[in-house]
C-alpha cells in the first residue's frame, strides 16, 4: 500500500463523506430505534477541522442533517459525547447547571502508548506486527468478561486508526450507567496499577479471583509468541534483570545463577514457571501462602491498559467509528471478533486507497445516471471497495441491537396478554 500524504486529505475527505461513509447504519446506530423521543438531537458531536479547529456541542436534528453538515465540513476527525438533557448546541442558553449528561455508552480506549515500559520493539505512536499482538490480549480479555462476568451484550469494537482499539458498550442499560457504576466496571476490569515509577504493577493474592485465572488462561496463549520470541524479554541479562525484579528475592538469586546457562527466552521461561511452580506445592507456599510471579509478570507485560477517565465520566468524548487518521489516513474501522488474530492493522484501508478503488472500479456517481437514490449509490460504491467487509461488521452489530429489542418487545407484549 502507498503511503499515506496528510496534505492530500482536503481533496480526499469530501469523496470519502460524500461516497463511503455509512450514514445509514450509522445514524440507526445513534438512534436505538428512536425509542426515546429527542435522543439524538440531544447527542454531542464534536469536529476537528483543517489546523486544528476543534468545535465542540454539536448537535443535529436528525442523522440526516448530521450527514449534511459532514458532507459541508469534511471534518479531519469526529467524536463522539453524551446524550444531555438540552440540545447541546444550545448549551449557552441553558440555565446554568441545567445542562447535564444523562447517558451515554460505556467506552474503554486502549493505547499501545501505555504499554511502553513492557514492549522492546516500538514505543510512543509506532507499532509493528509484533506488539500489536497485546491489542489481540485485551479484546479477548475485556470481551470476555464484559459478556460473562458484567452480563452485557452489544458491544462494538473499533480500532482507532493508528495506535490501539476502542470498545462501545452500548446495552440499554449500561447507557444509563451513573459515573460510580462506570467507575466499578474499570475497576474490576484494571489489574496493572502504578505509574512509571513502580516497578511491579500486578499483585495477585490467594484465594486467585475467576477473573484473573480466565485472563492468565487468555495470556499464555499468546505469551511465548509474543513476549519470549518477539519481544525476547529474557534475551540477556539486561532484560532479564528487569523481569527477575517482579520474582521473590529467595527464587530470584536460584534464578539470576541458571539462566545464563540456557540458550533463550524460551527456555529461561520454562525454567521461571517450574521454579515458581514448584513452590506454589512445596514448603514455601505452606509458610506464605502461594506465590504466583509468574502469573504476575504475565499480567503485567500483557493485560490490557486501560485509560479509568475515559470510561467513567459520561462528558468525556471518544472518537467515531470510520473516522479518518487525519496521520495515517487509515480508517477507524470495526473489528470482527469471529477473525481477531487475523486483523492486520497495516492492511486497513486508507481513505487514499479507498478514494483509487471508486476509482479504478469506474464509479464515478457524478458521471453515472443510473437512476439510483443516493443511499443505494452509496452502498453500490462502497461495496466495491475494501471497506466493504467492516461495514458488513457493523451492520450485524446494530442488526444485532434491532433484533434484540424487536425480541423484547414481543416479550413485553406476551406478558402484558397474560393478564
Amino acid at each position: 500500500m502507498a503511503p499515506f500524504d496528510p496534505a492530500a486529505l482536503p481533496e480526499l475527505l469530501p469523496v470519502f463523506y460524500r461516497r463511503l461513509f455509512p450514514h445509514g447504519p450509522y445514524g440507526r446506530w445513534l438512534t436505538y430505534g428512536g425509542v426515546v423521543k429527542n435522543y439524538f438531537q440531544q447527542r454531542e458531536f464534536s469536529f476537528t477541522l483543517r489546523d486544528d479547529v476543534y468545535l465542540r456541542f454539536q448537535s443535529f436534528g436528525s442523522p440526516q442533517e448530521l450527514e449534511r453538515e459532514l458532507q459541508k465540513i469534511n471534518p479531519y476527525k469526529i467524536d463522539i459525547g453524551a446524550v444531555y438533557s438540552h440540545r447541546p448546541n444550545q448549551h449557552n442558553t441553558v440555565h446554568l447547571g441545567a445542562f447535564q449528561p444523562q447517558e451515554k455508552e460505556l467506552v474503554f480506549d486502549i493505547d499501545m502508548t501505555d504499554y511502553d515500559d513492557v514492549r522492546m520493539c516500538c514505543s510512543s505512536a509506532d507499532i509493528c506486527s509484533k506488539c500489536w499482538t497485546l491489542m489481540t490480549i485485551a479484546v479477548r480479555i475485556i470481551d470476555r468478561a464484559l459478556v460473562e462476568d458484567l452480563g452485557v451484550r452489544h458491544r462494538l469494537w473499533v480500532y482507532s486508526g493508528r495506535r490501539g482499539v476502542h470498545c462501545w458498550v452500548c446495552d440499554d442499560a449500561v447507557r444509563k450507567w451513573s459515573p460510580a457504576l462506570r467507575s466499578a466496571a474499570v475497576e474490576y476490569l484494571s489489574l496493572v496499577k502504578g505509574g512509571a515509577d513502580m516497578v511491579k504493577k500486578v499483585t495477585l493474592s490467594h484465594p486467585i479471583h475467576p477473573f484473573i485465572r480466565r485472563s492468565v488462561d487468555v495470556v499464555e496463549k499468546y505469551f511465548e509468541e509474543y513476549a519470549l520470541v518477539g519481544q525476547d524479554i529474557l534475551g540477556s541479562p539486561e532484560k532479564w534483570d528487569k523481569v527477575l525484579a517482579l520474582i521473590p528475592e529467595d527464587i530470584r538469586e536460584a534464578l539470576q545463577a541458571e539462566f545464563p546457562k540456557k540458550k533463550d527466552s524460551v527456555q529461561r521461561w520454562e525454567l521461571l514457571r517450574t521454579r515458581m511452580e514448584r513452590s506454589r506445592a512445596g514448603g514455601r507456599a505452606a509458610t506464605t501462602g502461594p506465590c504466583y510471579a509468574d502469573w504476575e509478570v504475565m499480567l503485567q507485560f500483557c493485560f490490557p491498559r486501560l485509560d479509568i477517565n475515559v470510561s467513567k465520566g459520561l462528558g468525556h468524548l471518544l472518537k467515531s467509528p470510520f473516522s479518518v487518521h487525519p496521520k495515517t489516513g487509515r480508517v477507524s474501522v470495526p473489528l470482527d471478533l469471529q477473525r481477531l488474530d487475523q486483523f492486520d492493522p497495516f492492511a486497513v484501508p486508507t481513505i487514499s486507497s479507498l478514494c483509487q478503488e471508486l476509482d479504478t472500479a469506474g464509479s464515478d456517481g457524478e458521471r453515472e445516471d443510473t437512476g439510483e437514490t443516493e443511499p443505494k449509490r452509496r452502498m453500490r460504491d462502497y461495496k466495491k471497495t475494501s471497506l466493504a467487509p467492516y461495514v458488513r461488521v457493523f451492520e450485524q452489530f446494530v442488526e444485532g441491537m434491532e433484533n434484540a429489542r424487536r425480541g423484547e418487545k414481543i416479550r413485553q407484549s406476551d406478558l402484558q396478554g397474560d393478564f
